[in-house]
């Protein structure tokens, strides 16, 4: 969802854009290079082709049960992605620009508390914290080759197209959406939009190094967005909140990331000149969803 609206705001600012693909489509309008990361595979072309990289591989995190095998397959996903191209770029000496990629805010754990996470602050030991540490970790290694490098902490997508969003408005169509547990965890989130341009900032901005977060400064908690989407809608909120026990229930160990969730910083992406189009949970939800933008 990322990379397809990430690469026509790049074409559109005049970049040349390529993707790495297990299966290659030779009538894509953008070029596409094989890879296999079980198998150690990459086309050198795509290297050759790059002075930038952004890696966004990962397995989807909302898609499955988180069974042992699952969480392996997040982390691997993400870690030995990473890892593969590292080799290959160092194995042909190869001068990248910059290396950019993305993280998560889970990096701060699946947490309620009165806190303000920023960049500082130290990853969480849970499964989510755990993951995105091993990820950007993953990341940084590029830094032993004097490369330029930029994780990217993203908040929950806005996005018209898939992702969290979409499944949350098939529900408040209907009137039928609540919040989740209590209600008090907060939803970090971020527009599309928004994201894309902090990507593209990335890459401009030879200033940006190290981990920021992408997160609109607009923070709600579950039931404040809940009440917003109906909003946008015109639709009543009358059910009650999810019960917890009912979350776990079906979701299991992934019922955390539903019913924990803490304010996130925006501080540093803006110190560093960047000017959130989206600031405000009611204005990104009605051009997503009233406007029809992405």
């Amino acid at each position: 969802m990322i990379g397809r609206t990430l690469c026509k705001r790049l074409q559109q600012k005049g970049y040349d854009v390529a993707i790495l693909s297990r299966n290659v489509n030779k009538q894509s309008e953008i070029p596409t290079y094989h890879w296999n990361p079980e198998k150690g595979e990459i086309d050198l072309k795509a290297i050759e082709y790059a002075d930038y990289i952004i890696h966004l591989a990962g397995e989807n995190i909302g898609d499955k049960r988180w069974t042992a095998k699952r969480m392996q397959e997040i982390i691997d996903s993400r870690v030995k992605t990473a890892e593969l191209i590292y080799t290959k770029i160092k194995e042909q000496n190869k001068r990248l620009k910059a290396f950019v990629s993305a993280s998560a805010v889970g990096y701060y754990g699946t947490v309620t508390s009165n806190k303000v996470f920023t960049e500082t602050d130290p990853s969480s030991d849970d499964f989510l914290g755990d993951t995105c540490k091993k990820w950007e970790q993953s990341a940084n290694e590029f830094r032993k080759l004097d490369i330029r490098t930029v994780t990217i902490r993203t908040a929950v997508v806005l996005s018209k197209r898939g992702g969290a969003l979409s499944r949350m408005t098939n529900l408040a169509k209907l009137g039928i959406y609540s919040a989740l547990g209590n209600g008090k965890q907060y939803i970090p989130w971020i527009h599309i939009e928004d994201l894309c341009n902090i990507y593209i900032k990335a890459i401009e901005d030879d200033l940006m190094e190290g981990a920021y977060n992408a997160v609109a400064p607009d923070h709600k908690t579950n039931k404040e967005f809940t009440r917003t989407l109906a909003k946008v809608f015109g639709k009543p909120l009358w059910l009650p909140n999810v019960p917890a026990f009912i979350m776990r229930l079906f979701f299991s160990k992934m019922a955390g990331i539903l019913l924990k969730g803490s304010r996130v910083s925006s501080e540093k992406i803006q110190n560093a000149g960047f000017n959130f189009q989206f600031r405000e949970l009611n204005v990104a939800l009605s051009d997503l969803l009233i406007n029809k933008s992405l």
